[in-house]
């Protein structure tokens, strides 16, 4: 490209990626944050909240697999100008989450305690495992009231992005954030005349703010409505046509069993890590809650990747469309090598806000520079998972991203935990060693360019 289209390319990027990375950025700092004053607490706390935390974990990316199935059609219908078809999305992606959420809520009010046990199977203290447990489900069972809330929020925050409108929310991430951070203060800790209710009072904070959410980005698309007109009539006539359902529903649904099984497959690898002893559990946690504060740099590309490639199939501009995909990719690495760097001087100090022992923090720390040299493929990795599913591939992007975590990462790990003696250090940094192997299928499948395609080219 020349240099003023590759500028222009670059601002768009940016300007559609920093309200989400801001959003993302507020939301995982306050849950580190949030995270922090539990740790303060103690240590069990810490695990019981990881470990809960992992379970809504795997609802939350069933939500994000079913409005990305949608959302796949969504980003290419307004690249077609189609805004009905846009709106019948939004509904669909309504549809697929009341679903989702009546069933997690079941499976973990009748199951909850029997996934949590399967994460306290490694050496410890019996009193603290028996406290872990308890707060753990008493955690998970306060979060499910802001199931509904936060799924209502992925389809309009989702539909939004589509169009290319990203500030409503962040607005609102930025708002429920501060509500959350302003609720720990209170609850977990007793203040301004609350009871401490400690893990229970992150759970209601973190609940509150669902809704908090809920309502700002619901009402701010209806207040703008002429910016993003998709919202009128979306709730006054639910009609979806039996077509358009069909379609959605194949390209959709393996989108939900791929984000499921992959999120599912981490859990396992928690599960598996844990069985080197409790101290593991509570070490893993911090390592990823940091993470999570630095990776949203390239994990906030994902959704970028996907706007850009997705309309531009929509406006059938294929081969855009792949030239485009190469430039975000290497993007992403750029940001995955800034990050890595980072987060391996966070690793020196970050452990110490945590109240737990002296071997917690120097295993916290060792864990963080192993997942600190994976981050460049990480950021590539999340590049082309993006760009893959943009052209309604299914299959491919299920093998490479579901299929690869059980095929290489899970079996490789629960060998190495029930065969050998190895550390932490060796399984941890097996899977790192592996996303190496993964970024280049990934790089490879996106240069073969099978993936772009239109979808909605004869969509009324």
């Amino acid at each position: 490209m020349p240099d003023n289209e590759n500028r222009r390319f670059l601002r768009r990027v940016f300007t559609l990626m920093i309200p989400v990375l801001i959003q993302n950025g507020i939301t995982n700092f306050v849950n580190m944050l949030d995270n922090v004053m539990v740790g303060r607490v103690g240590d069990a706390e810490t695990a019981a909240v990881s470990i809960a935390g992992m379970l809504i974990f795997i609802f939350n990316l069933c939500i994000f697999g079913a409005v990305s199935g949608a959302g796949i059609f969504g980003a290419q219908f307004y690249g077609a100008g189609d805004t009905e078809g846009l709106r019948r999305t939004f509904r669909f992606k309504i549809v697929m989450s009341a679903v989702l959420t009546v069933a997690a809520t079941l499976i973990f009010i009748f199951f909850g305690e029997f996934f949590i046990s399967l994460f306290l199977t490694g050496e410890g203290e019996p009193e603290l495992i028996a406290r872990t447990a308890e707060l753990a489900h008493e955690y998970l069972i306060t979060m499910l009231v802001g199931l509904f809330p936060f799924a209502l929020v992925q389809c309009f925050a989702s539909t939004l992005r589509e169009t290319g409108r990203t500030v409503l929310p962040m607005a609102a991430g930025f708002a429920a954030t501060t509500v959350n951070l302003a609720l720990n203060w209170v609850f977990i800790f007793g203040n301004l005349g609350a009871p401490a209710l400690g893990v229970r009072g992150a759970a209601i904070a973190t609940v509150a703010s669902r809704f908090v959410e809920l309502a700002i980005v619901a009402a701010g698309t209806w207040i703008t409505r002429e910016r993003g007109p998709f919202i009128v009539g979306a709730f006054t006539k639910f009609y979806i046509p039996v077509s358009l359902m069909k379609k959605i529903i194949v390209k959709g649904c393996p989108l939900i069993i791929n984000e499921t099984m992959w999120s599912l497959g981490l859990t396992t690898l928690n599960a598996l890590y844990s069985k080197r002893g409790h101290d593991v559990v509570t070490a893993n946690s911090i390592n990823s809650t940091f993470f999570n504060v630095v990776a949203v740099a390239f994990f906030s590309l994902g959704p970028v990747v996907s706007i850009i490639i997705g309309q531009m199939l929509g406006a059938g501009q294929i081969d855009g469309a792949k030239r485009a995909a190469d430039k975000l990719i290497k993007i992403s690495l750029a940001i995955g090598i800034a990050v890595g760097t980072l987060y391996v001087g966070m690793s020196f100090f970050a452990p110490n806000f945590y109240n737990v022992g002296d071997s917690v923090r120097r295993m916290a720390s060792i864990l963080m520079i192993i997942c600190a040299c994976s981050m460049p493929f990480e950021g590539m990795m999340h590049a082309e998972y993006f760009a893959i599913r943009s052209g309604g591939k299914m299959l491919i992007t299920v093998l490479f991203d579901s299929g690869f975590m059980w095929a290489a990462c899970v079996s490789t790990v629960a060998v190495l935990a029930y065969t050998t003696s190895l550390s932490i250090y060796w399984l941890y940094g097996a899977v790192q060693a592996l996303g190496a192997v993964k970024c280049l299928i990934g790089f490879i499948l996106v240069r073969r360019g099978n993936w772009a395609t239109n979808l909605v080219a004869n969509e009324g």
